[in-house]
């Protein structure tokens, strides 16, 4: 099975090169992950397209490999999984450590086996990720845990129930679903995660026989079939990807247009940074960001200083709270950015504020940026993905040279940014930390 190859651990950045030319977003990682972790529930083979060659999709693929199925890249991003030989309700220790969406494996296992036994996953150092809506949801299905070292989950036979989560969590929404989709009768999900890689995994199950009603909503209707098949699924693009490159491509003054965008995916997103000054225009499938804006703060009624906070999805997205907190270092007015969903999510700015960023942390969850400010090329360290990925944008905006190590942080979530930034005029290459 083929993995990526291992990649030098630190990029280099020279600032003030507008970015210029088309990139094309590619495959949403939220997305694909419980969608690779869904083939466990069916015998037939599986063939995934646009799927994002990241760390974070090999460890899954790993994680396929060593519970006996199979899951191999026939092309850039196309993927096979064939899981008829899946024989373990066990996955790897080591694995499951890398990456929090090793507990996607949950509820397949626990349908297919009646069993699963998950060590606990590899966490980010965003905030608390808890895994009780995960544990309440089995249960109301009819399983029975055991927690110690690993979570220890068990079932003689799912059967359908009202299930109610008490936040709208994207992965144990994920995880109730595999489960429920082959139960006995009909589960009723409330309070679901309703965002576009939950809604690509629920059309996916559907495209393999599984009966869903509801998507898009926050109530979520799954009579169980007795069976799943085969099939073929295009992963869904990447709108997290998309919004990151609206920020890099605003704050550069770069002309930039992206591709495979999905419109209705960007409906709290435009608007989200459109409070920033950033103007776009949004195509069928493209979005063009036009070229030397002047990005302006627009304050509320009345002269009021406004406010851009995240939520649970059709909200503003969490993982883009970074990528804002950046794009208004380099806006005219103040904002107030408010990350209700993660309480560690903002600590980084403090590298931006090493660059010169004017930038008050109010609390763990709030933080007063005022702008413009002129950034200066730092050495710095990303402490996950989001952050890795607005340091970088700091960096291509900044005077000077920028070094921004654990490199890794940010390939778990973008696939060789690198080499696509400076196919755009980015100036950025890969050294050894």
């Amino acid at each position: 099975m083929a993995v990526a190859p291992a990649l030098a651990d630190a990029f280099v950045i020279e600032g003030r090169h507008p970015l210029s030319g088309r990139i094309r977003a590619a495959g949403n990682k939220n997305g694909a992950l419980p969608i690779v972790a869904a083939c466990l529930l069916t015998g037939e083979p599986v063939t995934l397209t646009n799927v994002p060659r990241i760390r974070d999709v090999d460890t899954m693929v790993e994680l396929v490999g060593d519970l006996g199925g199979d899951a191999s890249w026939t092309g850039p991003n196309e993927l096979l999984v064939n899981a008829a030989g899946a024989s373990k309700f066990a996955p790897d220790v080591g694995l499951c450590s890398k990456m929090r969406a090793s507990f996607l494996l949950a509820g397949p296992l626990l349908s297919r086996f009646g069993r699963a036994t998950m060590p606990p996953p590899g966490d980010d150092v965003i905030g608390r990720r808890r895994l009780d809506p995960h544990i309440h949801a089995f249960n109301e299905l009819g399983a029975s845990i055991e927690v110690g070292e690993a979570y220890d989950i068990s079932a003689e036979r799912l059967r359908g129930g009202n299930v109610f989560l008490d936040e709208a969590s994207v992965m144990a929404t994920e995880n109730t679903v595999m489960a429920a989709v082959l139960a006995e009768g009909e589960t009723v999900l409330g309070n679901a995660a309703c965002e576009p890689h939950v809604q690509d995994l629920c059309r996916f199950l559907g495209s393999l026989g599984a009966q869903i009603e509801g998507i898009e909503s926050n109530v979520l209707r799954i009579q169980g079939v007795s069976s799943l098949s085969g099939g073929e699924w295009a992963i869904g693009p990447d709108h997290i990807e998309v919004g990151s490159f609206i920020g890099m491509a605003a704050i550069t003054g770069g002309d930039v247009t992206i591709e495979g965008a999905r419109a209705k995916d960007l409906v709290s997103i435009v608007p989200g940074f459109a409070k920033l000054g950033v103007r776009v225009e949004v195509g069928e499938d493209t979005v063009h960001v036009p070229s030397r804006q002047q990005l302006v703060v627009q304050d509320d009624l009345g002269g009021m200083v406004p406010k851009l906070e995240d939520g649970p999805w059709p909200a503003f997205p969490s993982d883009l709270t970074s990528i804002a907190v950046t794009v208004a270092t380099q806006a005219f007015g103040t904002v107030l950015m408010f990350e209700k969903m993660f309480e560690n999510r903002l600590f980084f700015t403090d590298k931006l504020v090493s660059m010169g960023a004017r930038i008050i942390l109010c609390d763990p969850h709030r933080a007063v940026v005022t702008g413009p400010a002129q950034l200066v090329g730092q050495r710095m360290e990303s402490p996950d993905i989001r952050a890795g990925m607005s340091m970088l944008l700091a960096a291509l905006a900044a005077e000077g040279q920028s070094t921004i190590g654990a490199a890794h942080q940010i390939d778990k979530g973008y696939e060789r940014i690198d080499e696509r930034l400076r196919a755009l005029g980015a100036s950025i290459e890969r050294v050894d930390a």
